[in-house]
């Protein structure tokens, strides 16, 4: 538990560990007990049919709601599942409190139907600025985090983006379409062009580890919750990477960026997807 008088640097010194045991906990008793096991009832749609949700959702956030909470008094959780309940939720990314911005199955689709590619994310951040990230992928058991200033690490090894090799396309990652409206999809079709090779994205925070990781050299996104993208954003940048909307400006937490945006394994591939973002239709002459 912090102390009083404990700096959020101190607390992140003193206490990542048990911020990890807390994920892994979560992930251990309401997520993991429930992969390739739902039932039809545990399963609910919100807003529409690609938009899942599970009991090892609610039930994780819950979890990890109390956890978090215990850890930092006086901090407040955004969790996915909490604002849908309750918009207004939201609002807390704003305020002065230390934040803790959750998504407790990130990849809900990849779960329900027994793929492992999905993860925990957690992000702490406090006026806007995310300080240290969590993203845990269970069926994987790979951990990864960050701190600002400190590194990105995957189970204990830190992680170095580095550019792209030259003379390669681009692999990058793009909202699914299925996720995507019809001014999105065309906003996008930008990437499908000479030295890009675009693909429909899966789980967010998976995707940002494999661009921290080198795997993967741009993700390009055309939504803003917060609970996607702290966790994966922060990890990406203490990798080397950048991440830039459609202004030339960093992706906001707290909201009102131009979007869409990406975030890349370096400055100058982050550039050049913006500037191909912003030029639709680059093979259209």
């Amino acid at each position: 538990m912090i102390e009083h008088t404990e700096t959020i640097d101190e607390f992140l010194t003193r206490h990542s560990a048990d911020v990890e045991a807390a994920v892994r906990e979560a992930a251990a008793a309401e997520i993991m007990p429930r992969f390739r096991r739902l039932a039809a009832h545990e399963v609910d749609q919100k807003s529409g049919p690609h938009d899942l949700v599970t009991d090892a959702d609610r039930k994780a956030e819950q979890y990890l709601t109390e956890a978090l909470g215990k850890l930092l008094p006086g901090s407040v959780v955004v969790g996915e599942e909490a604002v849908h309940a309750n918009p207004a939720t939201y609002e807390a990314i704003q305020d002065d409190a230390p934040v803790w911005i959750v998504d407790p199955v990130d990849g809900t689709r990849q779960f329900v139907h027994g793929d492992s590619g999905f993860c925990t994310l957690v992000a702490l951040a406090r006026r806007g600025v995310v300080l240290a990230s969590w993203t845990y992928a269970p069926a994987r058991d790979q951990l990864a985090t960050a701190v600002r200033g400190g590194g990105a690490f995957l189970d204990g090894e830190r992680l170095h983006a580095g550019p792209p090799a030259p003379g390669r396309d681009l692999r990058v990652a793009t909202s699914h379409p299925d996720y995507t409206t019809d001014e999105q999809k065309r906003a996008l079709l930008s990437l499908w062009t000479d030295g890009v090779a675009p693909r429909a994205c899966g789980s967010a925070g998976l995707e940002y580890l494999a661009v921290a990781r080198g795997e993967s050299d741009a993700v390009a996104f055309s939504w803003e919750a917060a609970w996607d993208h702290a966790a994966g954003l922060l990890l990406v940048e203490e990798a080397g990477g950048a991440h830039l909307t459609l202004s030339g400006e960093p992706f906001r937490v707290t909201g009102g960026n131009a979007l869409p945006f990406t975030a890349a394994r370096d400055e100058a591939t982050a550039r050049r997807i913006v500037e191909l973002l912003s030029e639709p239709y680059p093979w259209i002459r």
